[in-house]
């Protein structure tokens, strides 16, 4: 069966062959290509990265299993790298019996395909991007950013459970996020740690809510809110438990500044 997607790339290359298009003007063509769809509802968006600097990522969530599958099997077969977020565990054994070659890290609900994601503690506590979070029960938030940011080959560290309840325990990570070129903050209950950590460092910080709290935390709504209203400069915020929004801004930022120099976690 006839694929326009291929007659039309097939047609452009003709073209740049020819001499009567460019690359340049090839490239761009590739660019602004919308594609077409290979499954109902379902419309891959293979040239994100021409675009944006990073390829699509596949949100699991609310996907049936012939969507995912063909989601994640379209993307493979392009560039043989997948990244797949919030994954359920379901979700993770279903692409991992289908790609014997990926890894489903469940504690950060990603699964990979040609990128190794997993890592064990001790976690790195140094990196070009540090993750910090304010307490245990944000990790998930936090191992999604770090997952995301090593498929990225960002160079990226962990630092866990050091909140405001007990805000010495930062001393002792002070000269490795002196070091950061950037700092994810992952915090709960009122959010407060994206303000100290933006009151002490001359590094941006991408503040995340997590929807960790008791009762008037409203899932998170409260630590949002106190992030978005900090009197501390350089913060910015995700929506509430967004790691992968919070790595995928580090990402562009670090490709903006450095764009040759991206370190890889391979």
């Amino acid at each position: 069966m006839p694929d326009p997607e291929t007659d039309t790339l097939r047609a452009l290359l003709r073209a740049v062959a020819s001499g009567s298009t460019s690359a340049e003007q090839a490239l761009q063509q590739l660019r602004l290509d919308p594609g077409t769809d290979i499954l109902d509802g379902l419309h891959p968006d293979h040239h994100r990265g021409l675009r944006t600097g990073m390829a699509e990522v596949v949100f699991a969530q609310g996907k049936d299993d012939s969507r995912l599958l063909a989601a994640v099997e379209s993307i493979a077969c392009r560039s043989g790298q997948v990244l797949v977020t919030r994954c359920t565990p379901e979700q993770g054994r279903l692409l991992s019996r289908s790609r014997s070659g990926g890894e489903y890290w469940p504690q950060a609900g990603l699964f990979s395909l040609g990128r190794q994601l997993t890592l064990t503690p001790p976690w790195p506590s140094r990196g070009r991007v540090l993750i910090v979070t304010a307490g245990s029960a944000d990790m998930r938030t936090a191992l999604e950013a770090l997952g995301t940011l090593r498929f990225h080959g960002i160079d990226a560290g962990l630092i866990c459970d050091v909140g405001v309840a007990g805000l010495h325990r930062l001393s002792a990570h002070m000269r490795a996020l002196d070091a950061a070129a950037a700092v994810i903050a992952c915090a709960g209950m009122e959010g407060a740690l994206p303000s100290v950590l933006a009151g002490f460092l001359s590094a941006p910080v991408i503040a995340v809510p997590t929807s960790v709290g008791y009762g008037t935390g409203a899932g998170g709504m409260a630590a949002l809110l106190a992030m978005l209203n900090s009197c501390a400069a350089g913060i910015t915020v995700t929506n509430i438990d967004n790691g992968y929004g919070a790595a995928a801004f580090a990402v562009k930022m670090l490709q903006k500044t450095t764009p040759d120099t991206a370190d890889s976690c391979d």
